[in-house]
């Protein structure tokens, strides 16, 4: 059995999983926990409840509900990984019952004559895209709802996988041209600050305005203005590897060490991964303070498992970032890095460019 992030695996309790990052131990896969049927779990905030097939409830996990959901009630859910020590939220390959795969759903989306307005929206969005990239259908997955059959025709977004660097770049690039143009139906979801009204701002670090000036940019999250319905429709474009792209950095990975708080000013020297879960920065350090009595003198990456701060920088970019300082071992190098992850000071956590 071979997945990949965004994959989305189903237990014999109904439980469904998606498939984090690349980085995963011989036995199964780190996953994070999305949604689980109502039977074995129900959620207080209205926007989790989802109807599925033949009528049956599932509720969707926000912020940290699924971690404490997997930890309390079903700790068999969870993977040992070997070079933190420590169980993470997974799947072991022998408690996997069904896997989903966002690639072969949207092939059979587009197979089918479209049902709904939001599956109509979808075909033409596709179409849009691929008809001024030159890309294929093939380059693309749907994930989130669709990939489940849960959505509601009215009311859930586009949730697409673009697959591969250079279909990534691509597809960026045409997004830019098609966010500034007035004739196209994509927008920039990030062009307005009132998108965030009514939503409370946690991060102690980092603005909103900081915030929606980095969102911009990132050019994966639009919206579409759909004339046959008068919707608009949220469209998210999330980027996942190639099968060639992917290697297997969990055999030569032997430790992982949290030394501390760490606030660092850095210049990004490679961004290749940072569009990617978890986003990678090579960097090199220009100014550091730790809380470590080691006194590491310089980071050789930023690695961010904090959406807020993907493609959150660019090559030879200056970023002011505030993290978990990490040694890690490898078979061939000992290096430190800056991790982004949830954690008890997740909202501390900070990486935006040093001037705006």
């Amino acid at each position: 059995m071979k997945l990949r992030d965004r994959d989305a695996i189903i237990t014999s309790m109904g439980i469904i999983f998606r498939v984090y990052g690349y980085l995963h131990p011989p036995e199964g896969y780190v996953c994070d926990v999305e949604y689980a049927p109502s039977n074995i779990f129900q959620s207080a905030i209205p926007k989790a409840f989802r109807r599925g097939v033949s009528d049956k409830t599932y509720y969707k996990f926000f912020e940290d509900e699924g971690l404490r959901f997997i930890r309390q009630k079903y700790p068999q859910y969870q993977v040992f990984h070997e070079p933190l020590q420590k169980k993470i939220v997974g799947v072991k390959k022998n408690q996997i019952k069904e896997t989903r795969k966002p690639e072969r759903k949207l092939q059979k989306l587009v197979k089918q004559t479209p049902a709904d307005e939001l599956h109509e929206a979808l075909l033409d969005v596709l179409k849009l895209v691929t008809s001024a990239t030159g890309l294929k259908t093939e380059n693309f997955g749907v994930f989130g709802s669709l990939l489940h059959g849960f959505y509601h025709p009215r009311f859930s977004d586009l949730d697409f996988v673009v697959y591969g660097k250079p279909q990534l770049k691509k597809l960026r690039e045409y997004l830019s041209e098609a966010y500034e143009s007035a004739n196209s139906p994509l927008k920039n979801e990030f062009e307005k600050p009132n998108v965030l009204e009514g939503k409370k701002w946690r991060f102690h670090n980092y603005s909103p305005q900081e915030f929606l000036w980095h969102q911009r940019r990132k050019l994966i999250y639009g919206v579409y203005h759909d004339a046959k319905s008068g919707r608009v429709i949220k469209v998210e474009f999330e980027p996942v590897k190639e099968w060639n792209e992917i290697r297997d950095e969990y055999s030569t990975l032997r430790k992982i060490t949290r030394l501390g708080w760490a606030k660092a000013l850095v210049r990004v020297t490679d961004d290749a991964e940072a569009a990617f879960m978890p986003a990678i920065y090579t960097v090199e350090t220009l100014k550091l303070s730790t809380s470590n009595s080691a006194r590491v003198k310089n980071v050789q990456r930023i690695v961010s498992y904090v959406e807020e701060f993907r493609l959150q920088a660019f090559q030879d970019e200056t970023v002011y970032v505030e993290g978990n300082l990490e040694k890690v071992e490898t078979d061939n190098d000992v290096f430190h890095q800056i991790t982004l992850t949830r954690c008890p000071n997740y909202y501390e956590q900070t990486m935006k460019l040093a001037r705006l």
